[in-house]
């Protein structure tokens, strides 16, 4: 059985290695071990790869790279327009060679993926998957509202994924999770967790691209407050981005730089030490986004998050019995919610307790299963 997959996913060239973002390559080669043969088209980016980029470790992944497009500028925007030809006729070649076609929104080589589907035979199993926040409470790009009432309604004759539930949800719109931990990471975690207390100083962390719209600035902000109120903390921030700089200055100007650590992009194997010894994930996001993985993360190391109060972030919080969405702009319900925590172990424990326990539908044992079942396929043949 083959899988043809379509996504502006980014690759790189690394020497003679083709790599491409680390979390989506592992979730990849996760999903191989289904088919015969699963061969991705997606974007090939001239820049440098980034460390977060990893080559695919299964052999049944074949990556079919057209150039990428898009971009802040005009000019990048109607570079779209010149690329049109190469992505329609990449899909139209791929597709009918497929068992199952699977489209990762929202983008612009998925938008004119799921709009082919519309009008072409082959082949008849699909399945779209919407990572962004399915139901956003403000302003968005048109191309994001165009993909999702397209997809809302069906148009190109599949399933369709989601982060969270949503009032209306058409029977063919299903709620999914992101995965993001191996058996093995999951019992690792289990074991940090287990011995864990909520202690002085409180340990906030934070992963992601540092930029503004993740709440990196915020999360200084809050840390610098916290200092006012005499509530000993410290903030690890694991990523990187072009802004990093201007944090480091805002650190020192908030006069917290010695309570603040940059540690640029780090591996997953790197982050495990500082997840086991973080209390609480600081992530004051406004970004527009479906889950974010490394919430699940940390919470499989008993990690309470606080995170912006963005798509379906409120709604798994709640659900779990653990941490708090908070509006991004709210800092001051950052501190009072972590001035909280540390005053209450007991209340800091439960949750972080809660939190492990919620991880475990974020492994890659469960969403296999899960899709599975979406797509009625046979139990995986292939180690």
């Amino acid at each position: 059985m083959k899988l043809l997959i379509i996504s502006a996913m980014p690759h790189y060239r690394r020497g003679d290695q083709i790599v491409g973002w680390g979390p989506t390559a592992q979730e990849i080669d996760q999903l191989s071990g289904f088919f015969s043969e699963v061969r991705h088209l997606a974007c090939l980016h001239p820049e440098p790869a980034p460390s977060s980029a990893l080559p695919y470790e299964s052999k049944r992944v074949t990556p079919l790279l057209v150039p990428a497009s898009g971009g802040p500028s005009w000019r990048d925007k109607l570079g779209i327009i010149r690329l049109v030809g190469v992505y329609l006729r990449a899909m139209l070649r791929e597709l009918p060679q497929a068992d199952i076609v699977h489209v990762r929104c929202p983008a612009n080589i998925s938008l004119l993926a799921i709009v082919l589907l519309a009008f072409v035979r082959s082949p008849k199993l699909r399945w779209v998957k919407y990572a962004g926040n399915w139901s956003p409470g403000g302003p968005e790009a048109f191309s994001y509202t165009f993909q999702r009432c397209w997809l809302n309604r069906g148009l190109h004759r599949g399933l369709v994924t989601v982060n969270g539930s949503w009032p209306n949800q058409p029977a063919h719109v299903r709620s999914f999770v992101n995965p993001c931990l191996t058996t093995d990471e999951q019992a690792q975690a289990q074991v940090a967790a287990a011995a864990k207390k909520i202690t002085s100083p409180v340990r906030l962390i934070f992963v992601g691209r540092l930029e503004s719209d993740k709440g990196v600035a915020r999360a200084i902000r809050v840390l610098a407050e916290l200092r006012q109120q005499a509530c000993p903390a410290t903030l690890d921030l694991v990523g990187d981005g072009p802004e990093r700089a201007e944090f480091e200055k805002l650190a020192h100007e908030c006069g917290v730089a010695g309570e603040v650590s940059f540690h640029g992009w780090m591996a997953r194997p790197a982050l495990a030490p500082l997840y086991a010894r973080s209390h609480l994930m600081l992530m004051p996001t406004s970004c527009s986004e479906g889950w974010p993985k490394v919430l699940s993360e940390a919470m499989a190391y008993g990690v309470v998050p606080l995170a912006g109060r963005v798509s379906s972030v409120p709604q798994f919080l709640q659900s779990f019995g653990t941490g708090r969405a908070i509006a991004a702009e709210d800092l001051a319900g950052y501190v009072q919610a972590i001035l909280e925590y540390s005053a209450t172990p007991t209340v800091w424990q439960r949750e972080s307790a809660k939190a492990v326990e919620a991880a475990a539908a974020f492994t890659y044992t469960r969403y296999l299963e899960d899709v599975r079942i979406l797509l009625q396929l046979p139990q995986i043949a292939h180690a």
